[in-house]
């Protein structure tokens, strides 16, 4: 199995950048706990503000209910999903161009110095 990837590596002419590489493991679980906690203080405020407008309004507390019932299963989904992986070409070095590029000597114009 080390000979094959080892070929496909040799077969590479040009060395990968690493700038564009995916965050850590760690850096990923601690986003999705963020985001994990503060759709749960959405919902937990929602479902206040809806016992706070049950005396107002009958159709606002019941948007506020609704969404403190739909919220915890929206944080669950987006907690356990991982980020897209990325499908882009690998970002390969490559050499700046010169700044002097010698002219072709099909031109009519070029220069010939017989001796």
């Amino acid at each position: 199995m080390a000979s094959s990837q080892s070929s496909s590596r040799s077969d590479r002419r040009e060395p990968l950048l690493i700038t564009e590489a995916e965050p850590s493991q760690a850096d990923q679980h601690a986003a999705r706990k963020r985001r994990y906690s503060i759709t749960m203080a959405i919902r937990g405020g929602s479902l206040v503000i809806a016992a706070l407008t049950a005396q107002y309004s009958l159709w606002l507390m019941a948007v506020f209910a609704v969404l403190g019932t739909v919220l915890p299963w929206i944080a669950v989904v987006m907690a356990n999903d991982r980020p897209p992986k990325k499908h882009l070409d690998p970002n390969r070095y490559r050499p700046p161009a010169p700044d002097r590029i010698l002219e072709s000597g099909s031109s009519s114009k070029a220069r010939v110095i017989d001796m």
